[in-house]
């Protein structure tokens, strides 16, 4: 084979090299605002999401938060809006429960096999930014796609004892990841 025969051979064939299922996702980044009831706040930075070996994995660049351990999830909705319940408007209730597509109605965490949108807890620093990446071995970008992912004012201890869903409590930031 001729060099130029070569190079077009090459050329044809190098984008089939890294097409294929071991491709990941291009990393996407998700923008996160502070979220109440009245609605969708002031943002406060970002989550970049990317697949990985070791599943997807979430750094976020976030300011303005509470020091501490904060729930951490997926949910079920595109949506960061507040919603009704038992009369009164909830913070990013329209976001839904969390992302539990194969209905285990379980909370057990990132590495168990409960909801799928069971994330790592965020843990935000004293002067309330956030920057260390966290990984959730179940997760992919694709999964995600579509969904609000939402902190919540209290830790995880990833069980519904002795309060449901982990003890998170309320939202309070929120962002839509976009298809």
């Amino acid at each position: 084979m001729n060099r130029k025969a070569f190079l077009l051979v090459a050329l044809i064939t190098s984008p089939m090299l890294t097409a294929g299922p071991a491709a990941h996702a291009q990393p996407v980044t998700v923008v996160i605002n502070k979220i109440d009831a009245n609605g969708v706040g002031e943002t406060i930075g970002g989550l970049t999401l990317e697949d990985t070996a070791q599943g997807l994995k979430v750094t976020p660049k976030l300011t303005g938060l509470p020091p501490g351990p904060h729930g951490f999830h997926v949910h079920a909705n595109a949506s960061c809006a507040p919603a009704e319940q038992n009369g009164q408007r909830v913070a990013g209730l329209a976001a839904g429960g969390h992302f539990d597509p194969a209905a285990t109605g379980k909370h057990l965490g990132p590495a168990g096999d409960g909801h799928k949108g069971d994330m790592p807890v965020l843990v935000v620093a004293p002067d309330g930014t956030a920057t260390s990446a966290a990984f959730s071995p179940h997760l992919k970008v694709a999964d995600v796609q579509g969904h609000a992912i939402v902190i919540h004012a209290g830790g995880d201890n990833f069980s519904d004892q002795p309060a449901p869903l982990g003890g998170g409590g309320a939202r309070i930031a929120c962002g839509v990841v976009k298809q």
